[in-house]
């Protein structure tokens, strides 16, 4: 599966004569200069810091050739226009060339879990690679694809968008065979404008499908305008093609059944959602000829990214369900229904910590309001809130619950009260407590989880 150095010249459309060149095999490929081991192939990309000049570094450390935008000196390169449009290129060169068999997953909520349940199921029948960690965008996909072991035969992308076309060129690299649409919310609504331009933006994962390609979609009909005509499309939801059934909540773990499988599933997490998650990820491995037993084991050992929704515990003893990678409207209302669907401990308190969503254009405010109904003054006995935008609903909530239950503390260009927020939950969080964090990652909430954790 190496690729050699004249091979890769030919798929990127190299601009300079290397008939003196020896033509070598490539290691790794790496755009990072301090990752570059003997026999890498150096990609020098523009970001904050241009890739550019770390071409001598990369070479120094024991890189065989280089990508590079301009004539350099002293080292084998291939000339190129622009060096991540090649690096795609190559990706989708390598994808044809190993015909692996590309399984696809994106949507707003989701998708993470879902590929890792769908390779977590897979692994036990093909020999499966993933996308590791948050690597879902145009640097990342591609990184994924040239970083799969040579025996690959299944391979399960996550692919995120952040402005209307990027799933589109994601979709078009992999060629998946099998695509999942996990949800369409108003993520990053501030590029999109509506949640319509969303869906027609998760909907172009079907642009590079293969023509036997079968999609997995919602019951969601705003994404209708954009189904495609020439593959088979699966629905999930009440009454579609595939759905959950009998579903059992508890608080670290789901049992529930759907239409497709013979036994009920055991999972080891919480949140109704991820019912669904694992339900579309069963199907995708009964598509692909998992055995149902193997599929119930594997269930059982689930292993999930780290930072998404996970129950943790405090150093006092108090119970932490962590939920803080990333927030939009239908995500924290989820959460929230989880959450409040819980039974208090002994002697214990619920409380819900919520910062601001990012990236919710011009009607942040009036989407953070729309949280109210999601908090339930016979389940949360206190709220905290955090941020710019989502005083409006602390506003909000202070006249639903009583006096004292309700605190809104303030983040913004001028004024930063994190400190006084972290200090007021641990003064007010005891051992028989349930406490919620939920909010966008860059609001910092992981910062308190961990100094919970770790209360002396």
């Amino acid at each position: 599966m190496k690729l050699t150095l004249h091979e890769v010249a030919k798929v990127v459309g190299a601009q300079n004569d290397l008939s003196d060149v020896e033509d070598v095999d490539l290691n790794q490929i790496e755009f990072d200069s301090r990752k570059i081991s003997t026999g890498d192939f150096f990609l020098p990309l523009k970001g904050e810091r241009n890739g550019h000049d770390f071409i001598d570094l990369a070479f120094q450390n024991g890189a065989v050739a280089t990508l590079s935008e301009k004539a350099i000196e002293g080292h084998p390169y291939l000339l190129v226009e622009n060096c991540l449009r090649a690096f795609q290129q190559l990706a989708a060169y390598y994808v044809e060339r190993s015909r692996v068999d590309v399984i696809a997953v994106t949507g707003s909520n989701g998708k993470t879990t879902t590929k890792d349940m769908i390779a977590q199921l897979l692994s036990t029948t093909y020999h499966t690679y993933k996308t590791q960690g948050n690597y879902n965008n145009e640097i990342g996909m591609p990184y994924t694809i040239l970083h799969m072991p040579d025996k690959t035969e299944k391979l399960v992308l996550e692919m995120g968008q952040d402005h209307l076309g990027d799933i589109k060129l994601l979709s078009e690299i992999a060629k998946p065979h099998i695509a999942v649409v996990t949800l369409v919310a108003e993520a990053h609504l501030e590029f999109f404008g509506s949640r319509e331009k969303i869906a027609e933006g998760k909907m172009q994962i079907t642009e590079g499908m293969t023509s036997d390609g079968i999609l997995i979609v919602p019951d969601d009909p705003i994404i209708n305008p954009y189904l495609p005509d020439n593959q088979t499309v699966i629905r999930f939801g009440l009454d579609e093609d595939i759905f959950v059934t009998e579903l059992e909540e508890s608080k670290d773990s789901l049992h529930f059944k759907t239409n497709f499988l013979e036994k009920a599933v055991d999972l080891p997490v919480t949140g109704k959602y991820n019912a669904t998650n694992a339900m579309v990820a069963a199907y995708v491995a009964k598509l692909l000829m998992v055995p149902e037993e193997t599929i119930y084991e594997a269930f059982k050992d689930l292993r999930l990214t780290k930072n998404r929704t996970e129950w943790k515990k405090a150093a006092n003893g108090a119970d932490i369900l962590s939920d803080v990678y990333n927030a939009n409207p239908t995500a924290m209302a989820l959460i929230l229904e989880t959450f409040s669907a819980i039974p208090k401990n002994a002697g214990g308190k619920k409380i819900a910590v919520l910062a601001d969503m990012k990236e919710l254009g011009t009607a942040s405010i009036a989407l953070h309001e729309s949280i109210l109904d999601s908090l339930s003054v016979d389940n949360l006995d206190m709220l905290f809130f955090y941020g710019q935008d989502i005083k409006s609903l602390s506003d909000l909530a202070r006249r639903r619950f009583p006096e004292n239950t309700v605190f809104f503390f303030e983040k913004s260009d001028t004024k930063d009260d994190f400190d006084a927020l972290s200090q007021a939950i641990v003064d007010n969080l005891s051992k028989d407590d349930q406490i919620l964090l939920k909010g966008s990652h860059s609001m910092k909430l992981a910062d308190i989880v961990t100094r919970l954790e770790n209360l002396e």
